[in-house]
C-alpha cells in the first residue's frame, strides 16, 4: 500500500528557543520514501545528524513569535507485519554487540524488576518467536487502552500495576517484559493506517532469528500499513519534539491516507 502521512505543529515562543525535532523517517526494511516535503515557517538554518539508534534529528532554533513546522510523506509500506512462530531466540553471547544495549533496563522499562512476570507469561514455551508473541497477548488483554490514563513519566512498572495506559505504555510494558527474557526489545514511533483516533503512534520490536519483528499490544492483531519514523530504548530516545525552553503549543494535526494515483 501506499500511504499519504503529514505531521502539523504550531508553535508560540516569547524567546529564541533551540530544539531538535525527529520528523524524518528513513526507507527501510518495510518501507520505502517515495516522496517527503519539510516546511519551516519563518524558514531558520537547519543542522541534520543522525543519532544513536540511527534516526534522522533536525537541529533548529525556533525565534521568538510564532513557529509552524509541518513534513509530508509518501511512503510504500506493507500491508503486513512478518511473523515467523518458529524463529529462535538468538542467544546474548551470540548478539552483534551494537544491539545489546537493547537487553538493559532503561528509564521506563525496568526490565531487572520483571524477570518473575516474564517467566509466567512465556510459561514452558520454546525460546521463539512466540514468546514475544505471548507477551503481546498477555499485555493486550490484561491492561486497559484508556486516553489520558498516564502521561510523559509513567513507566513500564506503573502501566503493570494501575493495568491501564496508551500506546507508549503498552509498548513500554513489552519491551520491559521481552527484555526479561534476555530478548532484546526497542520502542518504535510513527504513523498507523486507520488509528482511531488519528495521532502518532508507538509499539514495539523484538529482536529474534537474527532480525527484528513487530508487536502493537493495541491491537486484536498487529496489522501492517505503518511508517516507522524513530526507533530507541524507550520513550525518552524517541521524542519527535526536544525543546529547549519555553513554548506553547497550539496546534498539533496528524493524518494518514491511502495514496490514489
Amino acid at each position: 500500500m501506499i500511504l499519504d502521512a503529514s505531521c502539523q505543529l504550531d508553535y508560540h515562543t516569547t524567546e529564541d528557543v533551540p530544539a531538535i525535532f525527529m520528523l524524518r523517517p528513513r526507507s527501510g526494511w518495510a518501507q520505502w520514501i517515495m516522496r517527503e516535503d519539510f516546511l519551516l515557517q519563518p524558514q531558520v538554518p537547519v543542522v541534520e545528524f543522525t543519532d544513536l539508534y540511527g534516526n534522522l534529528c533536525q537541529r533548529i532554533v525556533m525565534p521568538a513569535g510564532n513557529f509552524h513546522l509541518s513534513v509530508q510523506y509518501r511512503v510504500q509500506v506493507s500491508d503486513i507485519v512478518d511473523a515467523d512462530l518458529m524463529a529462535p531466540l538468538t542467544l546474548v553471547q551470540h548478539l552483534p554487540t551494537e544491539l545489546l544495549h537493547y537487553l538493559l533496563p532503561s528509564r521506563y522499562c525496568q526490565s531487572d524488576e520483571l524477570a518473575g512476570l516474564a517467566a509466567s507469561i512465556v510459561g514452558d514455551s520454546p525460546p521463539n518467536y512466540l514468546q514475544a508473541a505471548q507477551i503481546r497477548t498477555w499485555i493486550h488483554h490484561n491492561v486497559r487502552y484508556e486516553s489520558g490514563s498516564s502521561n510523559s513519566f509513567t513507566t513500564a512498572l506503573e502501566t503493570l500495576n494501575t493495568r491501564r495506559g496508551v500506546c507508549r505504555d503498552f509498548a513500554h510494558l513489552g519491551i520491559a517484559l521481552c527484555r526479561a527474557l534476555n530478548m532484546p526489545a526497542r520502542m518504535v514511533v510513527g504513523f498507523l493506517h486507520q488509528l482511531h483516533p488519528m495521532d502518532l503512534h508507538a509499539w514495539f520490536e523484538a529482536f529474534i532469528g537474527g532480525r527484528w519483528y513487530t508487536f502493537d499490544a493495541t491491537e486484536n492483531v498487529t496489522r501492517g500499513n505503518r511508517i516507522v519514523v524513530a526507533y530507541g530504548r524507550d520513550a525518552a530516545d524517541v521524542a519527535l519534539a526536544t525543546i529547549f525552553g519555553h513554548f506553547t503549543m497550539q496546534n498539533m494535526r496528524v493524518a494518514v491516507t491511502t495514496h490514489h494515483p
